[in-house]
């Protein structure tokens, strides 16, 4: 049986879903760190015998602190239909995440986001809707529980990402000062846990791109910290 570090939730002739591990690339860039698409090229080429490059089509991302669900497309006709599905905001998008106190029990949260970037990285920052950089970014939340972790609280939330801008999560909870925890990129580390981030996306809902049936692939982060928040 073939190997891979990553687990294999679904897979056609024109998709292919995985859960992509924490502190991997979605895709490769100038770090030349390991990234999911290049693995799943290399199961792809192994498995089906395939010379030369392999298709396989991005289309939306997960940063790299981030586990979960990814979809893939295994050819440019699904590539396309899928790709207007997200336009359309009609992909279901599901995330876990560990943020710091005791949020609200549940929650609406609308901004205007902008990707600027910052010493040599990027960042999202929230500014208001006439900035012609700017994109609406839209989510809304519902608490599962509260925790409390070395004499803090934190609660567990499940996000329904409207939108999907860039560091969007991590952007709009910390502007209501419900940071992630372990999110040292918008103000919040905790000491502990490897400086694992609470952020997991848990699920994915799509429409087949040719046979139009509806698909929804789930996942459940059990180890590192999620074992503190989810059983």
């Amino acid at each position: 049986m073939m190997k891979t570090k990553f687990n294999i939730l679904y897979e056609d002739n024109h998709l292919i879903v995985v859960v992509k591990p924490q502190n991997i690339l979605s895709q490769a860039d100038n770090s030349k760190d390991e990234d999911i698409m290049s693995q799943i090229k290399d199961y792809l080429k192994e498995k089906y015998n395939k010379p030369g490059n392999v298709f396989l089509g991005l289309l939306h991302r997960l940063d790299r602190r981030v586990s979960g669900v990814m979809v893939f497309s295994k050819t440019s006709k699904a590539a396309s239909r899928l790709a207007g599905e997200i336009r359309e905001q009609k992909m279901k998008k599901t995330y876990y995440a560990i943020v710091v106190g005791d949020i609200e029990d549940s929650g609406n949260l609308k901004n205007y986001l902008k990707k600027v970037r910052v010493n040599n990285s990027y960042k999202a920052i929230i500014t208001n809707d006439k900035d012609t950089e700017a994109k609406e970014a839209t989510l809304s939340y519902k608490k599962i529980k509260r925790v409390l972790l070395d004499g803090n609280i934190f609660s567990l939330i499940e996000i329904d990402l409207i939108t999907g801008r860039y560091n969007q999560i991590r952007a709009q909870l910390a502007h209501i000062n419900h940071p992630i925890i372990n999110d040292f990129k918008y103000t919040y580390r905790l000491n502990n846990y490897n400086d694992e981030l609470g952020l997991a996306c848990v699920e994915i809902g799509i429409n087949h791109p040719i046979t139009k049936e509806y698909l929804d692939f789930q996942y459940i982060p059990t180890n590192g910290i999620w074992d503190l928040f989810v059983q």
